[in-house]
């Protein structure tokens, strides 16, 4: 139920968008707590994106999922922020991260809800 989609600006190449969704994967796993199998990330390179006027190196990314509690919001902005520079070297101050908790009744799988 955890989705994680990240946007750059930057090209991507095909190695390195395979590296960042499965690195990203396994670190949602241990940050929410979610089993493996039910975590989706997709990597977006090569996006039409201006931060601040200019088109240096930014992101936008989209956290969702189901009972994301808001006292993690914080840790989760920051584990997004570190995990972009470390992997894409794009500085925190240039990624925006929208943190979103779905109740169960809007997260459809498998021919239902959660």
């Amino acid at each position: 139920m955890p989705y994680l989609r990240v946007e750059t600006n930057l090209e991507l190449s095909s190695d390195k968008r395979e590296s960042i969704l499965k690195e990203a994967s396994a670190q949602l796993v241990d940050k929410l707590g979610k089993p493996e199998r039910f975590v989706m990330v997709q990597v977006v390179g090569g996006a039409d994106l201006i931060f601040g006027g200019t088109s240096d190196p930014a992101a936008y990314v989209e956290l969702k999922s189901i009972g994301l509690p808001e006292n993690q919001t914080e840790p989760l902005s920051r584990f997004v922020c570190e995990f972009l520079q470390a992997q894409l070297n794009i500085p925190p101050d240039r990624v925006y991260v929208e943190l979103i908790d779905i109740p169960r009744k809007y997260w459809g799988w498998n021919n239902g809800t959660f």
